[in-house]
């Protein structure tokens, strides 16, 4: 899949916190953890589960670097 968004980082899922309505999905990336929350229907539906490898795309319109 091609997408514009140029801010894709590659790593594995390391928990799935599934609600009714809403997953909180937690990604690890080099040593640090990058937390998502989807719907529960899309990760039924990309069939996710801990340990698939996965692409984090973040497109934003504003990224703040701390120092």
């Amino acid at each position: 899949m091609n997408l514009s968004a140029r801010n894709q980082l590659k790593g594995t899922i390391k928990s799935i916190k599934k609600g009714d309505l809403m997953a909180e999905v937690v990604v690890e990336i080099g040593g640090q953890d990058l937390v998502s929350v989807i719907t529960a229907t899309s990760v039924d539906r990309l069939g996710l589960k801990t340990g698939d490898p996965v692409a984090a795309v973040i497109k934003a319109t504003e990224v703040m670097i701390a120092k």
